[in-house]
């Protein structure tokens, strides 16, 4: 194929322009041999001619390759499409990452974006790299994979500008391997191992005019792993720190972060010694005249610093010594330094800033201002001190704070490699490089000379990797390999570093003591003008340079450049700081600094600062060489791993979000390599397709004979054979086809063509069509038009007047004739009418008649009737209501009776709750009932005592009066002596006024604590005398009840008294009262003691507060204590006298409270001889009651144990009843078998069967109603006399009879069915169950081996198919049942134990066995059913059956039990779940994504370097079958183990929402999966979704509303996206999707072909600002972990428990049926 025939009309060329760089036109004519002048148009639509003598431009790529995620996926290879394709995907789409065959292109935002969250990171973990849209995670995951997979370490090469975004994307990548590689240890390595970058951007990072948070260093971080591929440890290696920016910030740049951090904390009392001030008060930090950075909190980022620190282990005073080093830097550059004399300087011994320094280093003020101004020369017979120039000074103080700086930043970074070493041995390690990238600048100088070295070293290797991995695709395609011509740099690298280079020429004029910038450059013109191409003289300037570098020229300027080679500071000063008392700052001029540890040998690398002996100054290296060196071992490094390239790009020097400077971006591209990569691509093959991609794109250009074909590969090549006739153009390989630049655009150009012309035929027929069509509706409406014309005219002809006349003759006679026949219809309708209406009445009337005749006798019948059944009625209601009475009169006389034992026992223990006697007493109480007969006789002598008793109460009543007087006495005579020796006080204080200031306080914390004492004190009293009148009022209120009882139960058992009249002489037993009052008296005795008890403490502790009140104002004390010149001082407010005040009302408290406890005990004393004569009648009385009601009970036990003999009866019938109703379900059984085996008899036996079944149901619901009757009327019978019983037991004989009846007639239809059944089928009828208990016996010995067969070692799939759902569940409960029906607590907690951790110990086993977890999780669903179903609860009772609810637990309440056992489901569900999720995630993307279900509507496109397939057939993937067998099969394992639906609609939905989540995940992910058909190809997945739930009758679980994301975002790349209506509905339909989920779709729309149009920049901003009201999340991602919260529904269990049988299968004949 010519070059000239791309060049046609319609296609697309780059023209360049100096302001966009380059610019679109479209060619008007066809370029044709010899033409000198190409035809275009512009965009702007203005014609021009462009000259070809130069060449011809670079043709354009189709539209369906503009946005490509790869570059190398371009068909044409250049500047212009680069750029192109950048900054579409940049501007419009708002991707940031591209790849460029192994280099991942990154620009910097300028903006926060929601793509680097965890979400994120899971979503790209596992994943190929070509799979996902480009990201630095795609590149980190596969270094990691790279390196699990080959065991060979890898390396990540982030390069770019200041301000490109290197730190960021560096740190990111080191985030993903710390969240991907997260270790189980608790030892946070992955933290600490972050912790280091907040760190060392502190110390190493600052503002620059291009970005705020620019490296200022080089840094390789090695991630270190063991052989689990987990992080075990990192070590850092620096490069270059720039040193200068400590003492030099150009405008609008700050210094290092962390001196602003910490003069933003300088109000912190941890800092107040560093004497720090704020930010604009040192040189050091405002020297860029910015200490500021909009939006960043430098307080904030210290107190992060901080935390950082504390994380890798460094403690405070570690901190405090960094800070402090940092702090006297700052405070070094405030040192003024004098200028005396034209040669002198001086500084001031007083300086502050001076003192503040030498205080901080612990160094002397007097020396450093000496040797800050003078230098020392020694020479070989003297030393002489010289004084130097201001400048000079300046100049050497500032070298002293650089070298300070750099051995801070140097000593932190060994620190922080062994916070990070580890105690093992490193496997494998990731090495990220975050370094500078190419720099030239306008005046460029020694650090832009490194940093362009350093960038060349890296290109080379660059160039070297790139075309090795080149020849290994060509190698592994058998593509026959030429060499390709590449740049190769290695004569700029000569020129710098090779023997006599410029850094050897430079370090060798280091060497000579009067050595200048001018001889060294006057060297190198010398060695290199004219003799070496790359190196130039500017013509303007004699102080600079000019080299050649691989990206562009760059002119260095030589002033500096010995200066800081050498970097040297006067030995003076270093042997200074070597003699500072501060240990850290003394460490860094030791010459031993560096040591080797054990984690650098670890790690076998060595180190970044190569140890050098410094015998004399001159062997010491200069910074060119330490520099030489480690990049030297940092390529070994990268030499010896993969490296993976990120080359991040700014895409504007203002910093603002997503702008695109197309000069800034072309220029970053030429220095970074990304071009010099499409370069060597584009001179081989760059464009390749593997057969099923080409084959799937271009088929619409094969022929039908091509197509008939059954190899697809060879299809390809006959096909490319005919297009393109040029063999040279193209290589088939072994799995994908080559193609040259520009092919693959032919191809689309031939494929765009086709379709134009099929487009052409097609709206040419349908055109034709429609023409057609519309032609013909014209014709038949005319013809139509043409009808109706012409017969209007024929009308208006025909017309004349006779026609007219005929006309109305004829219409008159139609009237006549039409009327009379419809006069003579309606008189024979009349006629009938009237007969029918005649009969009709009659027979109304006669049979109005006759009811009336049958109402009136049945008036009379029902008159007599229901006065028979009134009179009935009323003597069952009577005979009812009789009973009723009587039950209810016992039951109160039991209930009384309980209550008055109660109540007795709760007297007796209240009265004798003040002795401490109390069991001697009741013990004494019951021997006394025995001794009743015995004790009449002496009656009268215990009264007689009673009364001696009382007698002597009254005298021990009236001691106590004379003891009350007593203290009454004594009292007043307290009084008097304590007015007394308070007039003593008050004279004595009168005096000494003055001297108890100082004692004030004391005596009134004494005060307070006799008040709170007192306080203490009162409040118990208070509760005991509370208590005692509480009680004493309860038991006054509980005798006013007893009373009332009694006398009403005096009332009831009258009507008793014939009956217990042979007991009367029983009442005259009365106890005697002995006991009793020997109670009262020793409680009387007790109450005695304690009031004395009591008066004594308060003697006691009156006598104290006296002791106290008088000792604690000693004035012989006070007096000394006093001064004599304090007297004048004291008492001039009163203070003393109301302090004197205040202790009387104290005393006077004190009294009253005395006063009202007398009081109580007194009253206290009467109640007590009150209770002792009243109790004393109470408890006669009670006796009395007592055994009047117990000779009541046992007349009423006698006549219920005889009227229980005579119904026993009942049982037996209900015993028969329940043989029936088994025998009814044997019967039904054995009928629905034989339903299943005789088809063809089905109608017959269904319709005999319902009939019986109606009659069954009658007698059944006959037999419980009667059954409910008789155990009522047995209630009722045992507690009737013996009057009612008779009338109930005729009754109940007439029942008896009626039921036998019943039960005989049902025994009849039983056999007639049976005997049908038999004479039907000739199967015996199964045998009747035995009547088992539902409950299954087994021995202590056995518990074990029913866990083990049960649990341990039961299979699902064998047991599925003979088993009912959940049987172990089943025979599990029947067990537990035994074990509660025995009533063993001990075996029913091990059983339950023992089954909870058997299952527990099955799940850990099989934890990922989907089967066993579904047969365990429906099974602990069953078992926790059957807990509930039979625990006895009313809220599960009330599904029962009788028979079931007769199985209910009995002795133990399982309800902890259960709780434990739903804890176990919710783990078994969450378990299960996962394992599914696991099975199924593989499936989701493949099947629901990649996998055309409308075969032919999607079509592939080129994928560039990354592809996602190499093979010919991809039969092995997954489909969207594949998803549907796989729920399926969990759906048929779950039914088969007996699953609860609700329980099973719960797991679908979940199933469905991580179907719905991973696949939208994905969608954002993949930009080449948006598009229009890949919408149509979601939502066909969809409907078989939703076809499968309807299939499956799973509709209802709402699994289909988890979908509705997933269908939203497939319709959203089917809608319209051109105008406003468009948008507005796309906001009303996507309610599912949150505002950053739709405009990340609409951002990464992509045609397929070129007849789709792209989303508009505008229209997406459209959306989102119609979006911005909606509040929603601002996550990009689903969260596909999320977990629904699941329920177990209770459903009971419909097997009864006793018709359960155990297969033998199980092994479990030691289990026995009860």
């Amino acid at each position: 194929m010519a070059l000239a025939e791309l060049y046609t009309q319609y296609n697309r060329v780059w023209i360049p322009d100096a302001d966009e760089v380059w610019r679109s036109a479209e060619i008007t004519k066809d370029l044709k041999i010899g033409d000198n002048v190409l035809h275009l148009c512009l965009e702007d639509g203005s014609d021009l001619k462009y000259v070809i003598e130069k060449g011809l431009p670079p043709l354009r790529n189709p539209d369906i390759l503009v946005g490509e995620n790869d570059l190398t996926a371009l068909s044409y290879l250049h500047e212009p499409a680069v750029l192109h394709n950048l900054k579409v995907r940049f501007m419009e789409s708002k991707h940031i990452y591209t790849y460029s065959g192994i280099i991942l292109v990154a620009i910097n935002p300028y903006k926060e974006l929601p793509i680097y969250g965890d979400a994120i990171i899971h979503a790209y973990s596992g994943q190929n790299m070509g799979d996902m849209d480009p990201h630095i995670f795609a590149v980190a995951e596969e270094a990691y994979k790279q390196m699990a997979r080959n065991n060979k370490n890898q390396s990540i090469i982030v390069s770019g500008e200041s301000g490109a975004g290197k730190t960021v994307s560096a740190r990111y990548a080191m985030r993903y391997f710390a969240t991907v590689s997260k270790s189980s240890s608790k030892a946070n390595v992955e933290d600490r191992v972050l912790a280091s970058n907040p760190i060392t951007e502190a110390i190493g990072n600052a503002k620059t005019t291009r970005n705020d948070n620019s490296s200022r260093f080089g840094k390789y971080s090695e991630i270190s792993f063991d052989r689990r591929y987990q992080i075990i440890g990192a070590n850092l290696r620096t490069y270059l720190l720039e040193k200068s920016r400590v003492v030099f910030q150009s405008e609008n740049e700050r210094n290092y972060h962390i001196f602003y951090q910490l003069c933003a904390s300088a109000s912190q009392p941890e800092f107040k010694d560093l004497h720090l001030m704020n930010a604009e008060n040192f040189n050091y930090t405002n020297m860029g005249g910015c200490t500021v950075i909009e939006g960043v909190d430098d307080r904030r980022d210290m107190i992060d610093t901080q935390k950082t620190f504390n994380l890798l282990g460094f403690n405070v005073d570690f901190q405090m010594e960094v800070f402090k080093v940092l702090s006297a830097i700052l405070h070094l550059g405030n040192v003024e330094i004098k200028r005396v004399t034209d040669d002198k300087s001086s500084v001031a011994r007083n300086d502050k800033h001076l003192q503040i320094f030498c205080d901080l280093l612990n160094l002397e003020t007097e020396k450093v201002a000496q040797w800050l101004c003078n230098r020392k020369i020694i020479t070989t017979s003297d030393t002489v001190i010289k004084p130097m120039t201001k400048l000079q000074s300046e100049n050497g103080r500032e070298a002293l704070a650089k070298k300070i700086y750099s051995h801070l930043f140097d000593y932190v970074i060994e620190k922080i490699n062994k916070a990070l070493q580890f105690p093992g041995k490193q496997h494998t390690f990731i090495g990220v490089l975050d370094i500078y990238g190419f720099e030239t600048f306008d005046v460029n100088s020694f650090e832009q000379f490194c940093i362009n070295y350093a960038n060349e070293k890296l290109q080379q290797q660059f160039n070297l990797h790139v075309f090795k991995l080149e020849q290994e695709e060509y190698m592994k395609e058998d593509i026959p390999w030429t060499l390709i011509d590449f740049y190769d740099n290695q004569t700029v690298i000569d020129l710098i570093e090779a023997k006599m280079g410029i850094l050897e020429l430079l370090d060798e004029e280091c060497l000579l003591p009067q050595g200048t910038d001018e001889n060294w450059l006057q060297k190198l013109y010398n060695n290199y003008i004219n003799k070496n191409p790359l190196f130039e003289k500017p013509r303007m300037s004699n102080r600079s340079f000019i080299i050649q570098h691989f990206a562009d020229k760059v002119e260095y300027k030589c002033d500096g450049f010995l200066e800081k080679n050498r970097d040297t500071v006067y030995d003076v000063l270093i042997d200074l700081l070597k003699t500072s008392k501060f240990q850290l700052c003394a460490n860094f001029f030791r010459d031993n600094t560096t040591t080797t540890t054990l984690y650098s040998a670890a790690i076998k690398v060595k180190s970044a600062r190569p140890v050098i002996k410094s015998a004399n100054k001159e062997l010491r290296m200069t910074v060119g060489s330490k520099f030489r060196n480690s990049l030297c071992l940092l390529m070994e490094t990268l030499n010896a791993t993969t490296p993976h390239y990120v080359r991040c790009i700014k895409p504007n020097d203002e910093k603002l979000p997503f702008e695109f400077d197309s000069k800034r971006v072309v220029q970053q591209l030429r220095a970074c390599g990304v071009l010099e990569t499409i370069r060597i691509s584009a001179q081989s093959y760059p464009s390749r397709w593997t057969y099923i991609e080409f084959y799937g794109r271009y088929s619409i250009l094969m022929t039908q004979q091509e197509l008939s074909l059954n190899d697809k590969k060879h299809i390809c090549k006959v096909v490319l054979q005919r297009l393109i006739q040029d063999s040279n153009q193209y290589q088939f390989g072994r799995t994908k086809i080559f193609f040259r630049a520009g092919q693959v655009a032919y191809l689309e150009k031939l494929r765009s063509d086709k379709l134009r012309n099929a487009c052409v035929m097609i709206q040419k027929n349908i055109r034709g069509w429609v023409q057609r069509k519309k032609f013909l509706r014209a014709r038949n409406a005319a013809i139509v038009i043409q009808q109706y014309v012409r017969g209007q005219r024929a009308v208006r002809q025909a017309i004349t007047a006779t026609a007219i006349k005929h006309a109305w003759a004829a219409i008159i006679i139609q009237k006549h004739c039409r009327g009379f026949l419809v006069r003579r219809i309606y008189q024979l309708i009349l006629v009938a009418t009237v007969t029918i209406q005649s009969f009709t009445r009659g027979y109304q009337a006669r049979k109005r008649y006759r009811k009336m005749r049958e109402e009136h006798k049945a008036v009379i019948l029902q008159k007599y009737a229901r006065a028979w059944l009134a009179r009935r009625r009323f003597q069952n209601i009577r005979r009812f209501v009789v009973n009723i009475q009587l039950s209810y009169r016992v039951q109160r006389l039991q209930k009384k009776l309980e209550d008055q034992n109660k109540e007795n026992h709760g007297l007796m223990e209240r009265l004798t709750s003040l002795a401490a006697t109390h069991s001697h007493d009741t013990d004494k109480l019951h021997k006394l009932e025995a001794e009743l007969e015995k004790s009449l006789t002496q009656r009268k002598s215990q009264e007689g005592k009673g009364k001696k008793y009382k007698d002597e109460a009254e005298q021990k009543i009236s001691k106590l009066h004379t003891q009350n007087a007593e203290l009454l006495d004594q009292k007043q005579k307290l009084e008097v002596r304590l007015e007394e020796k308070t007039q003593e006080m008050k004279d004595k204080m009168d005096d000494l006024t003055n001297q108890l200031f100082s004692d004030l306080e004391k005596e009134e914390k004494q005060r307070a604590r006799l008040e709170k004492q007192y306080e203490m004190h009162k409040t118990d009293y208070e509760k005991q005398t509370k208590q005692l009148k509480d009680e004493i009022e309860t038991l006054k209120e509980k005798n006013k009840q007893l009373i009332l009882q009694i006398e009403e139960q005096t009332r009831l058992s009258d009507r008793l008294k014939l009956e217990v009249a042979h007991l009367s002489d029983q009442t005259k037993k009365i106890p005697e009262f002995q006991s009793q009052i020997e109670v009262l008296e020793t409680q009387l005795k007790e109450s005695e003691n304690q009031a004395q008890l009591q008066k004594r403490e308060m003697r006691e502790k009156m006598s104290e507060m006296a002791k106290q009140l008088l000792d604690s104002f000693e004035v012989e004390d006070v007096k000394n204590r006093l001064a004599q010149e304090d007297l004048g001082n004291i008492n001039e407010d009163g203070e003393l006298w109301f302090a004197y005040e205040g202790l009387k009302k104290a005393t006077r408290i004190l009294e009253t409270h005395f006063q009202t406890q007398k009081e109580a005990y007194e009253k206290e004393l009467e109640l007590l001889n009150f209770k002792v004569n009243h109790f004393s009648d109470d408890i006669k009385n009670i006796q009395r009651s007592l055994k009047e009601e117990r000779e009541t009970n046992d007349v009423l036990r006698q006549e219920i144990t005889r009227l229980t003999s005579e119904n026993k009866i009942i049982t037996s019938l209900s015993t028969k009843i329940s043989d029936l109703e088994k025998q009814n379900m044997d019967l039904q059984g054995c009928l629905y078998e034989q339903n299943m085996k005789m088809p063809d008899k089905e109608e017959k036996v269904s319709n005999h069967k319902y009939h019986h079944l109606e009659e069954e149901d009658v007698s059944q619901k006959l037999i419980k109603r009667h059954i409910g009757q008789l155990e009522k009327e047995d209630l009722k019978g045992k507690e009737d006399g013996m009057e009612q019983n008779e009338i109930y037991i005729e009754d109940y004989e007439e029942q008896v009879d009626k039921k036998d009846r019943i039960i005989k007639k049902l025994q009849d239809q039983i056999k007639a069915l049976t005997k049908n059944m038999g004479t039907e089928n000739q199967t015996n009828a199964p045998s009747v169950f035995k009547d088992y208990l539902g409950m299954l016996e087994f021995l202590p010995e056995d518990e074990f081996k029913l866990i083990g067969n049960l649990i341990l070692d039961i299979k699902p799939r064998g047991v599925v198919v003979n088993m009912i759902p959940g049987l172990p569940a089943h025979i599990l409960f029947m067990c537990v049942r035994y074990t509660d029906f025995i009533n063993d607590a001990e075996r029913i907690k091990s059983l339950m134990n023992a089954s909870i951790n058997g299952i527990k110990q099955v799940i850990k086993e099989h934890a990922d066995d989907f089967e066993m977890l579904s047969f365990w999780l429906s099974n602990v669903h069953h078992f926790l059913n059957c807990l509930k179903q039979y625990s006895g609860e009313e809220e599960f009772m009330k599904y029962n059956v009788p028979l079931q609810n007769k199985n209910c637990l009995k002795n133990f309440d399982l309800s902890e039990y259960r709780q434990i056992i739903s804890d176990l489901a919710i783990r078994i569900y969450h378990q299960f779940i996962t394992v599914m999720e696991n099975n199924l995630q593989p499936m989701i993307v493949p099947g629901m994504l990649e996998y055309e279900s409308l075969h032919g509507i999607s079509v592939a496109k080129p994928t560039g370097f990354r592809k996602r397939s190499s093979s010919i057939d991809d039969t092995d993937a997954y489909t969207m079958t594949s998803i549907l067998q796989q729920l399926s099969y969990f759906y048929t394992t779950m039914c088969q183990h007996g699953m609860d639906p609700e329980l099973l609609k719960q797991t679908v939905k979940q199933l469905f929402f991580l179907i719905s989540t991973v696949t939208l995940n994905s969608l954002f992910l993949r930009k080449d999966m948006c598009s229009c058909r890949k919408g149509m190809q979601i939502r066909c997945n969809i409907s078989y979704l939703e076809e499968w739930l309807q299939g499956k009758n799973l509709h209802g679980s709402a699994a289909k509303e988890t979908l509705e994301p997933l269908s939203q975002a497939a319709w959203l790349l089917q809608v319209k996206k051109i105008k406003d209506e468009d948008a507005k509905e796309i906001c009303e339909r996507c309610t599912a999707l949150s505002t950053v989920q739709i405009v990340k779709i609409l951002n990464s729309y992509t045609p397929i072909d070129d007849f789709e149009k792209r989303v508009t920049p505008s229209f997406v901003r459209k959306v989102q600002s119609m979006l911005s009201s909606r509040e929603d999340v601002s996550h990009l991602m689903a969260d596909s972990k999320y977990l629904f919260q699941v329920t177990f529904p209770f459903s009971p269990s419909p097997h009864a428990l006793e018709t359960i049988q155990i297969p033998s299968s199980l092994k479990l004949g030691f289990l026995k049926r009860v």
